[in-house]
Parts: structure tokens; sequence; C-alpha cells
């Protein structure tokens, strides 16, 4: 199935948005993996601090011989703290096991005795995680030395607690994850914005195609059919019909005026071209309009004083020929010509007429397209009102008392 243009448009809306929140959200889960990995590396390397030091403590008491080791660790302070520890005999070892006063986790000497065995075997410091009896966190520190002839003669063995540092750990990680789900949220509302403020040049343009289209097609529908019937009865009667001539010239010019007004309209709209805003003598074109649009069975009057404006003389000259043609089209009573006044003064032009009137309820819709004050279609008033936004006027429309509708555009004086 061919999808539409505006389809089209929210379809890029929506692989902008998931762009947009995908990018942004791989990189804050990396960026949350790095940080949730550096604190698994803090928190490894202050336990491991925790340990090293108390086994730099107890091997520099640990001497072989006879009661060194129950002697001079057992008076220290770091036998009644935590972290707890052992000293284990290993290897060339013949002195007795010795274990710290203070037991901050319960622990399985077997296990302690493994980690000791492992050190001495491979004559360097072992750092790990481990469980107490009950299954608790620990950080083990194992750190072997040596006898006074040189061979390793045991171990220091030290428990640090885990647990708290692993609450810390969790906590981080909730805080991150939802930190991260939190941000992606947002990103997306961001990425739904920015997505929809970016094709809003796209959509705006589209809008304005398909009103150039509908209007295009609206407005021409008439003048075409009229065209045709004209040359269709001219070819039946080509020598009887001599008037058809001037009237399919009129015709053909006004396709053409309108035809040249709405692609004018379009482009202003697209940005592609800007007002010629000048100094314009506001009476003295009004004038001309007057006496260039013909009027048949029409009384047009006007009353001008002399007045300037800034604004695009071509832009105005057709909308003031527009208000004109409409009040003579529909400012008439049935069975009577139409009778038209224009008033000039301080900026604005008055155009008043001896029709029917507008009713007040649907006064605002006048201007919408494809509407006119006597409800048949047309665009002149909703491009009279496009020209006066265009030039930061304002177009009105009110009843007289004595009957009658009244327009008044207002432009900006110089």
């Amino acid at each position: 199935m061919r999808r539409s243009a505006a389809d089209r448009l929210r379809r890029l809306r929506r692989l902008l948005t998931w762009l947009f929140t995908g990018l942004n959200a791989a990189g804050l889960i990396v960026f949350a993996w790095l940080a949730v990995q550096a604190d698994t590396q803090q928190r490894e390397v202050r336990l491991d601090g925790r340990t090293s030091r108390v086994t730099a403590a107890v091997t520099r008491l640990v001497k072989e011989g006879d009661e060194v080791v129950t002697g001079l660790v057992g008076q220290d302070p770091v036998g009644d703290q935590c972290p707890q520890f052992v000293v284990l005999p290993v290897g060339a070892g013949r002195f007795a096991d010795f274990t710290s006063t203070r037991t901050c986790v319960p622990m399985d000497p077997a296990k302690l005795r493994a980690w000791a065995t492992q050190a001495v075997r491979s004559e360097a410091v072992l750092n790990g995680y481990g469980s107490g009896t009950g299954g608790e966190l620990v950080r083990i520190g194992a750190e072997p030395f040596r006898n006074t002839a040189g061979q390793y003669a045991g171990a220091v063995v030290v428990v640090a607690d885990a647990r708290g540092a692993e609450t810390d750990h969790d906590r981080l990680v909730l805080f991150v994850a939802g930190g991260c789900v939190l941000l992606v949220a947002v990103l997306a509302v961001a990425g739904h914005v920015l997505s929809g403020r970016a094709i809003r040049p796209a959509t705006a343009a589209l809008e304005q195609q398909e009103t150039l289209l509908a209007e295009t097609a609206h407005d021409l529908r008439t003048p075409v059919a009229a065209l045709r019937a004209l040359a269709e009865t001219a070819l039946r009667n080509p020598a009887e019909r001599a008037d058809l001539l001037p009237r399919t010239v009129r015709l053909a010019g006004r396709m053409g005026s309108i035809i040249d007004g709405l692609l004018v309209r379009a482009r202003l709209a697209a940005g592609v071209e800007s007002l010629a805003i000048q100094p314009v003598w506001l009476d003295q074109l009004v004038t001309g309009v007057v006496d260039e649009t013909p009027k048949e069975d029409a009384q047009v009057t006007v009353t001008a004083a002399p007045t300037k404006v800034l604004a695009d003389p071509a832009l105005v000259q057709r909308a003031i020929g527009n208000l004109l043609d409409n009040a003579m089209r529909h400012g008439r009573r049935p069975g009577s010509e139409a009778i038209v006044h224009i008033t000039v003064a301080g900026g604005r032009v008055t155009v008043a007429d001896h029709g029917p009137g507008i009713d007040a309820a649907v006064a605002e819709e006048t201007f919408d397209r494809f509407t006119s004050g006597a409800g048949s279609s047309g665009l002149g008033l909703s491009i009279v009102r496009w020209v006066a936004q265009a030039h930061s006027g304002v177009l009105r429309v009110y009843n007289a008392e004595e009957g009658g509708a009244i327009f008044e555009l207002s432009l900006p004086e110089a």
C-alpha cells in the first residue's frame, strides 16, 4: 500500500525519535557499566587496603623462635580490632596457630588454612572474596612470611567483612540503573520533541503544497469551465458569436491573474521570496485599482485622504482588488445594481456595500478558504487576510447600521 506524504513524515519522526533515544541510551549504558566497574574496583582496593594494613603490622611482629609469635602479636592492639586475622604455620613453620582476639565474622578454619597454604606455595600475597560460616561475604588477604633462615614458615590470613561495601555497591547499581531508565525516558520525550521540530519545515512545506494545490484547483475550476463553454459555443457558431472572443480573453486574463496570485503567495509563504516593503501612497494605489476595474452594473465611489503606508504595492493592490471584486459580486440586493463606497484614510481602506450584510455568527469564517460573504466559494477574502497578516496589519468585517457589509483593511503607516 502506498503511503501518503504525511504518513511518511510521521514515520520519519518516529524513526528519528528511536534513533536519538537509542544512541543516547547506548551511551548511557556504557557509562553506567563503566561506573559500576569503577566502583567495584574501588571497593576491592579499599578492602585490600584494610587487609594489607593488618598483614603488614602482623608480619613485622612475627619472628620464628620460642614464644615470639604469641608474645608480640598478642600484646599488640591489632589483635583486638577488625579485620580479624590468623597466623598459621605452613612449610618450615613449627609454631602454634594464633588467632586474633576479636571475631568479626565466623570463619571455617580449614578455609583459612587453605588460603595460607596457597599463599606460601605461590610465594605471593593473595587477595579474593570468600564466605563466612553463615554465608557472609568477606574479603580475604593472605601474605606469607619467612623465618630467620629464609624459609617460608607460615602466612598471615586476614578476613575483612565486605557486607557493608557490598550494600553500598548494590545501592550504587540501583541508583545508576534507575537514573539511566529516567534519563532514557527524558531523552525519548526530548527526541520526540526535537524530531518534531526537525521535520516541522518539511511539514509546513507539505501543508503549503497541499494548500496551493487545493486553492489552485478550486479557484480555477469556475473560469476553466466557463472558458471551455465559451470555446465550445464559438466552435459551434464561428461566424455568429463574435462577442465570445473578448469574453474568452477576459477569462484567460482572470485565470492568469489567479495563477500569478497563488504562486506569489506560495513562494512568499515558503520563504523563497520576501515582501518588497516600501513607502506607498495608499490613496493613489486604491484610486488606480478602482479606475482599472471593470464595473459592470456597479456604482463605485472613492473618498480618499493622502495616507502613506509601508507595504508591498503589488500584494496590497491585489488585496484591494479582491475586496472590490467581492463587494461588487456579493454586495447587492436581488434585482439591483451594486453600490460600493471606498474610504481611504489613516492607513485604512474601508470597503462598504449595500448588500444583505454578513451574519455575525459566521463573520470570522468569511476569511477562510473557499467561503465568501454570500456563502459562495472563493479565495479572495482569504488572500486579503493573508496580505494583512503578512504586513502585520488587520482585516475586519462588520455590518453597517443601514445595511450592507463593511470590510476594513488596516496597514502600518509610514
